[in-house]
């Protein structure tokens, strides 16, 4: 076996997923379609999504060991960048359209987003479901989507905001890839869910929602709600029978530590908040 061959082996992309490269192909002839009608955000944001994880899974699945420093922190950067970001671009928004209406729309996001992401989970414990790379798939499908209508309703919103929601995409690509790679399971499959994004905003994009107040708010409150509820989910918990402990290969005494990591999560999800201010100051 060629070298070459080996490296692919190494990182499960010797076994091509047709879903997923049909989920390239797909997002390729979406932008080409699109792009002269799609406001260019649109597709930026569409295909950084699908680098970060597409890459990020790349590396994760030729990761020697685990590392649950790197784990942290890329968790908490896109956890903090994320949280920043619907605080600062979509809340406001929401609520200056009709404050109540897009209340409620935040209140909406949130508690939908608990739902699926708990109802989901329910489902992956049944044999039919049991599939990361397919619950991936799901999220990316649904985000893209309500960035897409976002950007639809708001044309002149700023790049800043979609780049931030969509950097948790790096560490969840890499979570999955080695989670993949543990279970001998090929990595190529991952490709879906990295187009995912770009596959439902281009088309959201396109359409015309009614632009009245109260619809507006709705739209942007519904989106804080779910992209601060999938931040949430994104802070990294260093607890002991949580991801991050699991990727550190402790036991229930090593307390000292889930301490020293904590203190990386802390730093990290303060970092992902600082970089989006810093952003925002210089653009502003």
């Amino acid at each position: 076996m060629s070298s070459e061959t080996g490296t692919l082996a190494d990182v499960g992309l010797d076994r091509p997923s047709l879903v997923g490269i049909a989920g390239v192909v797909a997002l390729v002839g979406f932008s080409a379609l699109a792009a002269a009608g799609v406001p260019w955000k649109v597709l930026v944001i569409s295909w950084v999504a699908f680098a970060a994880m597409a890459g990020s899974a790349a590396i994760g699945a030729r990761a020697v060991g685990e590392d649950a420093v790197r784990l942290v922190w890329g968790y908490g950067l896109a956890s903090g960048a994320m949280v920043t970001s619907a605080a600062v671009f979509l809340v406001p928004q929401a609520v200056g359209f009709h404050g109540a209406v897009g209340g409620f729309g935040v209140a909406a996001g949130l508690v939908g987003g608990y739902s699926g992401h708990t109802i989901g989970h329910r489902l992956s414990h049944r044999e039919a479901f049991d599939s990361a790379p397919a619950q991936l798939a799901a999220h990316s499908l649904a985000a893209g989507a309500i960035i897409g209508l976002v950007y639809a309703a708001l044309p002149e919103l700023g790049l800043l905001l979609g780049l931030a929601i969509v950097s948790h995409k790096g560490p969840a690509g890499y979570a999955a890839a080695r989670r993949l790679r543990a279970a001998d399971e090929p990595v190529g499959v991952l490709l879906l869910p990295s187009a995912g994004v770009g596959l439902t905003a281009i088309p959201a994009a396109l359409l015309n929602p009614p632009s009245t107040p109260v619809v507006n708010a709705a739209i942007f409150g519904f989106a804080a709600g779910v992209f601060l509820h999938v931040a949430m989910d994104f802070l990294p918990e260093c607890e002991v029978g949580g991801e991050v402990s699991e990727a550190a290969g402790v036991d229930a005494d090593a307390h000292a530590l889930l301490d020293r990591l904590r203190v990386h999560a802390v730093a990290s999800t303060v970092g992902g908040a600082a970089a989006v201010f810093l952003a925002w100051l210089a653009v502003a």
